[in-house]
Parts: structure tokens; sequence; C-alpha cells
């Protein structure tokens, strides 16, 4: 979409360059301006889930992942989708070979254990963690696209998450905007 915005404000400059006396100096300047500003706008624009995590290094091992899954295309969709999105790291430590199994070999499973990662809709930390507070010493569950559930809580300033086997991921970084939703890193791989 950048680069339609670029070659349309180039085809518009040129058009006016072209026309010569036609157009006056104010007005070439004020269409520049605002192809600046159309590309710029677009500078700011978060992409997708999946540009988003595509543009961090950290998530090079999800994206194998969700590419591997199969699941590109839904999380590039008009969402909104919250993603509680693992590390390299996270995926790391996993037994040796899982992710390379999972990938290759399993992707069935794969899927099922990304999807575990995600919920409808867009809740934002500051919603998390007053539905945590509003909930209670037992957690806010959550419900996950894949149809399991995670138990969140709060201690102090750290939020977790735990998932069906008992294991507990802590959300590290919150509110990576993208157009379509939000990420929350976390640093273990949640198992439904």
């Amino acid at each position: 979409m950048k680069t339609l915005h670029i070659l349309t404000a180039s085809a518009a400059a040129l058009t006016l360059a072209a026309c010569g006396g036609a157009a006056d100096d104010g007005a070439m300047e004020d269409d520049a301006a605002m192809a600046d500003e159309m590309v710029n706008a677009d500078a700011t624009t978060p992409g997708t889930i999946v540009e988003v995590a595509q543009g961090n290094p950290d998530f090079s091992t999800l994206v194998t992942a969700v590419t591997a899954a199969g699941l590109g295309e839904t999380l590039s969709g008009e969402g909104p989708f919250t993603v509680f999105a693992p590390t390299n790291e996270a995926f790391a430590a996993l037994p040796e070979g899982t992710v390379e199994t999972l990938t290759t070999e399993d992707t069935d499973t794969l899927g099922s254990i990304l999807t575990y990662h995600v919920v409808p809709g867009e809740v934002m930390s500051s919603d998390l963690v007053a539905a945590i507070v509003d909930a209670g010493e037992g957690g806010y569950t959550i419900e996950t696209v894949n149809g399991g559930t995670l138990t969140a809580m709060v201690d102090g300033e750290t939020v977790t998450l735990t998932d069906a086997q008992g294991n507990t991921a802590t959300v590290t970084a919150t509110d990576v905007d993208a157009s379509n939703g939000v990420i929350h890193v976390i640093d273990t791989v949640l198992m439904p």
C-alpha cells in the first residue's frame, strides 16, 4: 500500500510538472506536502499481527511456526485478535527437537498450540488487569480460539498465565499494537 501511495504521489507530481505554467508553484508544493503526509501516515500505521511479528527478530520462531501451521492468513485477517506471543527464547526452552517436529511433522498439533495463544477480540493490558482484579483470588479465566482456557493472575506488577498443563508464562511486554489486534509478549510457550 505504501508503494501505491508513493507511485500515486510521484505520478501526480510528474503530471503537475508536465503542465508547466498551468499549475502555480503553491499548488505543486501543496500536492507534494499532501503526498508526504500520506507516506508518513502509512509509515506510522502498524501492520497486521503477522506483519508486526515478522518485523521483530524476537518472534522469528513464532513466524516460522505460524507459517508451518498455515495460520498466517487467519492472523492477518480482520480480527481483532489478542495474541500472547512467545519469544524465540520461549520456543528454545521446549525439549530439544520439539519445534522442528511440530513445524515439519505435526502441524495439526502445532496449530492447536498456536491457537491456544490467541484470544478473540482486542484485550489491552489495562482491561486484562481489571478483569483479573474483578475475578478475585482464583484468577481470571480466558477462553482461547482453540476452545481451551488460560488462567490469568496478577502479582504486584506482573501478570502471569497458567495453561492447562500447569505451566506458567510471564507477560514481559504489553500492548504491541497491530492493525487487527494487539500482541502481549510472553516468556513461555503455553500448552493446551
